[in-house]
């Protein structure tokens, strides 16, 4: 088979990896891709909004399976301009990704179902949003940007000021741009955050192993939201009693939403759940696979990718039994100092060369590119270093010695990732 992925982070490396070790697969190709996915597969210099190219470029190297790992393209429409030309392509439609594409949407699906979710209430207006949040608001609070945000369009007020502060630089500054159009206010929910990746057929779902991330930029959770810092995989707080009760009261009932809406859901649903003392509820719905998450998960999914994904295609993903290693993995994301605000670019790394043929040990490349024949920094978060061990504890030792196997003179990461599970 020839397949492509579409997108140019750590995710798209973690799925190009699980791509690459299908006995099925002849030929990968990523658009855009970056210098470490280059390793698996030729990059295309296409980039991942560019929908009529990329489905050309599909139908000219009569590509087999096309992946879609970022949300903006297919919050965008991507598989259906691919269905129409009659190209296989794993991700939702348009009607049906906008359950990540616009959090109002997801807000009210969840009320309209039952679905366990913080309450809230969503403005179009930001006279409106002040006058609720002077006249009704408990604080904390927490503002959400209706639309895509890159992850960082989540405010968290303590107080009016806060709040007010927010309002203004989601609706009316338009920090994020359209994405603030509309705004979600919702009532701060405390309690462990887990996310849940599952493959999704329209009916089926089957989940994954749990993970839970790290979005704030410093030690001890201080600093400004990323797009996340390390995860690790399994979370020690997701019991078997949690998966019980969220498979019966928000998985298959989020799925069933979506096709009672004329909506059928086909790809990757992310749930991002928080463990309140009233049991589990829905914080956010992802429409692909997590960044970094995906980076933990896929390295210990043992399935091929290939007949998972296409199972979900054909509607046949009941008779998958999904099957991960009993283990653990952790993720630490080596950041440019000064993300998410200000950073340098084009700085050359050193010592990827540690990574070959180190058994469970992965070097994900995140914001990765080739200057001068060597590769150099091109984002904000620059590689996710992954590890597995027996238990999440060796597997963290073994994720932060294998950070020190690799270098560059803005090398920037957290130290504490997965500390919380000395206190499972």
């Amino acid at each position: 088979m020839k397949v492509l992925i579409v997108g140019s982070g750590g995710r798209e490396h973690a799925i190009a990896w699980s791509v690459a070790r299908s006995p099925r697969v002849e030929k990968i190709y990523c658009a855009p891709g970056n210098a470490g996915i280059s390793q698996y597969a030729q990059c295309v210099p296409i980039g991942a909004m560019e929908f009529e190219k990329l489905a050309d470029f599909a139908r000219t190297e009569q590509i087999d399976l096309t992946i879609i790992g970022m949300d903006d393209p297919l919050v965008g429409g991507v598989a259906d301009v691919f269905e129409a030309q009659g190209l296989k392509v794993f991700g939702p439609r348009k009607n049906a990704a906008i359950l990540e594409g616009s959090k109002a949407f997801s807000k009210d699906l969840m009320k309209k179902y039952g679905i366990p979710t913080a309450a809230y209430e969503n403005f179009h207006d930001p006279g409106k949003a002040l006058e609720y949040l002077r006249t009704q608001a408990k604080f904390p609070i927490v503002l959400k940007a209706d639309g895509l945000a890159l992850g960082k369009g989540v405010l968290i007020c303590k107080d009016l000021a806060e709040a007010e502060a927010g309002v203004k630089e989601i609706m009316e500054d338009k920090k994020f741009g359209d994405a603030g159009n509309a705004m979600v206010i919702e009532e701060f929910m405390t309690g462990r955050e887990v996310s849940v990746l599952s493959f999704v057929d329209g009916k089926t779902i089957k989940t994954m192993t749990s993970a839970q991330d790290h979005k704030r930029a410093m030690d001890g959770d201080q600093g400004l939201n990323t797009g996340g810092m390390g995860t690790f995989s399994p979370s020690p707080f997701y019991t078997e009693e949690i998966d019980r009760y969220c498979q019966e009261h928000i998985y298959q009932p989020t799925v069933d939403a979506m096709a009672a809406e004329g909506r059928p859901f086909t790809g990757i649903i992310f749930f991002g759940l928080m463990l309140t003392q009233d049991g589990p509820k829905v914080l956010e719905y992802n429409a692909r696979f997590g960044d970094p998450e995906a980076q933990v998960v896929l390295p210990r999914m043992e399935n091929d990718m290939i007949d998972v994904v296409e199972a979900c295609i054909e509607g046949r993903l009941d008779q998958v039994e999904l099957k991960f290693q009993d283990n653990a993995a952790v993720c630490v994301i080596l950041a440019s100092d000064g993300y998410p605000v200000k950073y340098e670019k084009g700085v050359p790394i050193y010592g990827l060369e540690n990574f070959d043929g180190k058994e469970g040990y992965y070097c994900f490349h995140a914001g990765t590119a080739f200057k001068d024949g060597q590769i150099v920094t091109s984002g904000g978060r620059v590689l996710g270093i992954t590890a597995k061990g027996k238990d999440l504890k060796e597997a963290r030792s073994n994720a932060y010695k294998a950070t020190e196997w690799v270098s560059f003179a803005t090398k920037y990461m957290r130290h504490d990732i997965g500390k919380a599970i000395d206190e499972a």
